[in-house]
């Protein structure tokens, strides 16, 4: 596998890498559509990078390394946990992400005392790791209602529309079409033809307790303010304001609705053609077989 790209390489007035732009990647015969910089003229340090499958097996080392692979997933070169991003958080600087671009902590109070000065209309949009998406890479066929809220290695798939209240964080994303009003947390992937409803949240790695890699399959449904702490196979649905994690005691039943054994939430990991919803009389949370689809809408999810 061979990986050839070309970046553009910002730096802090000390010369301390902030960020790096790469519009021009090789993926092993896959290509960004900038194909070169030969017209380019930028005051900014351009790099050129000859990687292979070790590079990418191995921890990030820098920020240069960081922003290639962030890119490589954004640019769907690669799949959400298939790349080795150990080291990324120690790789990465703390930036003001500004308008005009990222400035380093130790100089931005004085560049807003400048601003302020001569009316020049710096704000800042985050203090953070991480940058938005669309500041490097705008994906196709997507729509996006608050870029703000879409971490720079997220993979987003056509047809995917996330939401106000939709956040998509680095190395997750959805592997088809979908509709995200929820969190998909780092390293969690959501199925094609899947909805994320208003508020709902999936349990990431980042924090610790929890192990396990979080996926939604095709099909699913995640109720309004609804949490998954297991991963779902396809045709899930989850009700709205019901949180699963590993150790919920969930009663399951048969298609005729009839309880029959309690199991813990990891024992269902993965399972298929479930309805989760908790009985409002005695709380008891349970599992029956789900009879329905869901099917997103097509004039929603074409994005053209």
């Amino acid at each position: 596998m061979n990986i050839k790209a070309i970046g553009l390489i910002s730096k802090s007035a000390n010369g301390d890498i902030l960020d790096v732009f790469f519009p021009v990647i090789n993926f092993n015969g896959k290509k960004t559509e900038i194909d070169n910089l030969d017209n380019i003229e930028s005051s900014k340090e351009i790099i050129e990078l000859s990687w292979n499958q070790d590079n990418l097996d191995e921890p990030v080392n820098g920020v240069v390394s960081a922003y290639l692979k962030l890119h490589l997933l954004s640019y769907k070169f690669v799949k959400p946990n298939s790349i080795n991003l150990d080291g990324l958080f120690s790789s990465l600087p703390n930036i003001a992400w500004t308008n005009q671009g990222p400035v380093s902590l130790d100089e931005i109070d004085e560049k807003l005392l400048e601003s302020k000065n001569s009316s020049d209309n710096l704000y800042i949009r985050s203090l953070d790791k991480f940058p938005c998406l669309t500041d490097y890479i705008i994906p196709k066929n997507v729509r996006i209602a608050d870029a703000s809220r879409v971490r720079l290695g997220a993979y987003l798939s056509s047809g995917t529309t996330v939401m106000h209240e939709g956040f998509v964080n680095f190395n997750a994303g959805t592997l088809g079409k979908a509709m995200i009003e929820g969190r998909i947390s780092a390293g969690v992937v959501i199925g094609d033809n899947s909805d994320l409803g208003g508020g709902c949240s999936t349990m990431g790695t980042l924090s610790g307790g929890n192990d396990i890699k979080i996926s939604v399959g095709k099909n699913c449904l995640l109720g309004a303010n609804s949490g998954i702490g297991i991963p779902l196979g396809d045709n899930c649905t989850v009700e709205a304001g019901l949180y699963i994690t590993s150790g919920t005691k969930i009663q399951l039943h048969d298609t005729e609705g009839n309880p029959t054994i309690i199991k813990k939430g990891l024992e269902l990991a993965n399972s298929s053609d479930l309805v989760f919803l908790r009985n409002s009389i005695n709380g008891m949370v349970i599992a029956k077989p789900n009879k329905k689809s869901i099917q997103l809408n097509t004039q929603l999810h074409t994005n053209d």
